[in-house]
């Protein structure tokens, strides 16, 4: 996820070429484009049975339009700036444009084709010039300047005030004091910026649905299900395909030694050589961000990127690192030689490798803690999680409730719509789940929002969460691993994030808010994935009904702690190359990928033969295609919130609505509008500690 407070990701939007309009038909096609008219389903939900390709590039140049004629009318107002005429009215100016937008990144993330990724290439570097001309305005700052330095006097909000303070900030961030000459040199390396991080995204969107495991011999197959087995048959042959991680889930229940080598072997090169090949790419983005640090004054990259976060500096990332990894060392060591004990034990002699992990590790887990992940998932179908866990969980919270609406329009027939209430049965919002992996969608999981909450638009939220389970054949229970029940857990705890906003400007609205605070109410929402109570109401077998045996939930918890030392040794490898990468300086040579890369491993004590980068360089699609470029550090920095705020629940009567409430108060509905530290320190009384997560973790 990704805070931006004037315009939104450049990466995401798509031109297409058409015949030439005339004046009265561009007209009328505006007038007519429905996602310019505004929508008359419950809480102005897109219609997507209106929508449609064609539509977006009107749509979004007209936003782009409406914006700069805000812009120009700020600017051409003789009358002294203030929080009306110059803030309110800048805040107020995407309006348009934040609305088409939001539409078309939906689509473009979750359910794209040909068109809108072609299209992509060709407007992001117009959006970046669209970005700096209004960030890098001289006459505007200036009206923003005055408006900041008397916003002492002028008797606003705190909310209105926290506004200015943000504008001026984040102005400043992105170059508004530079000279002319610099403000030039900065839009060109934006540009460049821009085009080379869609041109990553779409790459690497196509090497992995491309580049997956073709199997002819269905007996190489062992070790899957005939239900999975049967998911992936495409005509004679079956397909295992890839998704965004180094490891495969695949390669847990793999039997075949060499079957699970090519599928590591697909995954860690699927960017490297031939028409997928990212290594240029990734050198001269890291390069380029070196320069714009350089432009705005920056030693480098990650300097710049951390301004505002609560990190705050890069050497407080690389402290916590160190801080970790003494631990997840000792921790790997212990692992390793117990799944190499494991291969032994199995009649193997072969050296552990990285394609070996996790298939040892589950039968560890099996011997270990007698847990078959294959008779866990029979409690786990998809919907029950839903609707009897993730939604449990939070009626017992905040006393929401859930009504699933079948007459909303959906962008693809797998998505599902549920409409959220108060406890007083006031309307809330709309949520969206769309759960299951297809070429069309990118890999991985995420929340955003169609409509942002806004007290001055008077909109309510409409939020919606994207997964990436496998499918199921026609008429098969949707069966998902406890990873996958942790995951929907995640992101609805972004969407509650979402949900609970209750601001007045969208800008600074429930998830706008630091890269290193956005994953913490996520993270903390996984802990009610195993609270006995949320527990026994969700985990019920798909065929009995059978609610979740005591013993196998005591098998899940005592194996809480089970390979966690190869958890956060591949987020630490992967959040350590992210902040090796951008804090190199311009004089920095990088000739080749793998190398930098071995050595930034090297240089913190990570390069672990065994355990690979979570996300090796060449497909690490946070940092170079989707905004968290030197902010990976964040998940493990906000699993240090998430673990220590849990403590405080556990001190306090864990699953009541009295505590929910004191967290949605305190925390969820804040959104940017204090200091996350004193937004933290508010709802918990204390600063929070690192032993609850080092004690989850098993590093304690």
């Amino acid at each position: 996820m990704k805070k931006n407070i004037i315009l939104l990701a450049v990466s995401i939007f798509t031109l297409s070429c058409g015949t030439k309009e005339t004046k009265k038909e561009k007209e009328m096609t505006i007038a007519e484009n429905p996602l310019l008219v505004k929508s008359t389903l419950p809480y102005g939900a897109p219609d997507f049975t209106k929508i449609k390709n064609e539509h977006f590039l009107p749509a979004i140049l007209e936003g782009m339009k409406l914006q700069n004629q805000a812009i120009e009318k700020i600017i051409a107002n003789k009358e002294n700036p203030t929080f009306e005429n110059t803030i309110l009215a800048l805040e107020e100016s995407n309006k348009t444009l934040e609305s088409v937008q939001s539409v078309f990144s939906g689509l473009a993330g979750a359910h794209t084709n040909d068109v809108i990724k072609a299209n992509q290439k060709e407007l992001a570097p117009k959006f970046s010039k669209h970005d700096d001309d209004i960030l890098l305005n001289t006459a505007l700052f200036e009206k923003i300047k005055k408006v900041y330095n008397s916003v002492a006097k002028l008797g606003l909000d705190s909310e209105s005030a926290h506004l200015v303070k943000e504008y001026y900030k984040n102005f400043v961030k992105a170059g508004a004091n530079l000279s002319e000459e610099k403000k030039n040199q900065l839009k060109e390396i934006n540009s460049q910026i821009a085009t080379l991080t869609n041109d990553f995204g779409k790459k690497l969107l196509d090497a992995s649905k491309k580049g997956g495991l073709v199997v002819s011999d269905k007996e190489k197959l062992k070790g899957f299900s005939e239900e999975k087995i049967k998911s992936i048959k495409k005509d004679s042959v079956y397909e295992i395909q890839l998704i965004n991680t180094t490891q495969q889930p695949s390669l847990q229940t793999l039997e075949n030694r060499e079957v699970r080598k090519e599928l590591y072997q697909k995954s860690i090169c699927r960017t490297e050589g031939g028409v997928f090949d990212t290594r240029e790419m990734v050198q001269e983005l890291a390069k380029l961000r070196a320069q714009k640090a350089q432009v705005l004054g920056f030693d480098n990259y990650a300097s710049w990127s951390l301004q505002g976060t609560m990190a705050s500096t890069p050497d407080k990332v690389f402290d916590m690192f160190k801080n970790l990894i003494p631990g997840s060392l000792a921790k790997i060591e212990s692992e390793t030689k117990e799944i190499q004990a494991e291969i032994t034990k199995n009649g193997f002699d072969f050296k552990l490798k990285p394609y070996d992990w996790n298939h040892f590790a589950e039968k560890v887990r099996k011997s270990k803690y007698s847990l078959d992940e294959e008779e866990v998932k029979q409690y786990f179908e998809l919907t029950n999680v839903l609707e009897k866990g993730v939604f449990y969980a939070a009626t017992k919270l905040y006393g929401i409730t859930f009504k699933k609406r079948t007459d909303i329009p959906v962008y693809h027939p797998d998505v599902v719509v549920y409409e959220l209430f108060e406890e007083d049965g006031s309307a809330l919002g709309l949520f969206y789940g769309d759960f299951f992996a297809r070429d069309t969608k990118r890999g991985g999981a995420w929340m955003s929002a169609f409509v942002k909450q806004s007290k001055l638009r008077n909109q309510k939220p409409v939020i919606y969460n994207v997964c990436n389970s496998s499918k199921p054949a026609d008429g098969e229970p949707a069966l998902i691993s406890f990873d996958e029940v942790e995951t929907m857990f995640h992101e609805f705890g972004h969407a509650v994030h979402g949900l609970f906003g209750n601001q007045k400007y969208a800008s600074i609205s429930g998830t706008s808010v630091a890269r290193d605070f956005v994953e913490f109410p996520s993270q903390f929402n996984e802990n009610w994935a195993t609270h006995p109570e949320v527990l026994n109401n969700y985990a019920l077998h798909y065929k009995t009904g059978e609610v979740i045996p005591d013993v196998l939930l005591q098998k899940i918890k005592n194996a809480g702690t089970f390979n966690q030392g190869y958890s956060i040794i591949e987020n630490l490898c992967s959040s350590n190359l992210d902040m090796q990468w951008h804090t190199i300086s311009t004089d920095t040579d990088i000739s080749d990928v793998a190398k930098f890369e071995e050595e930034a491993l090297a240089k913190m004590q990570l390069k672990i033969d065994e355990v690979p980068p979570r996300y090796r360089s060449t497909y690490f699609a946070h940092i170079f295609a989707g905004g968290y470029g030197a902010g990976y550090y964040s998940y493990l920095w906000t699993e240090m919130l998430s673990h220590d705020a849990y403590d405080w629940f556990k001190d306090n009567g864990l699953l009541t609505r009295e505590n929910g409430q004191k967290f949605r108060d305190q925390i969820l509905s804040k959104g940017n509008t204090m200091d996350y530290a004193e937004m933290y320190k508010t709802f918990a009384g204390r600063n929070p500690k690192a032993t609850p997560m080092l004690e989850a973790r098993g590093l304690k």
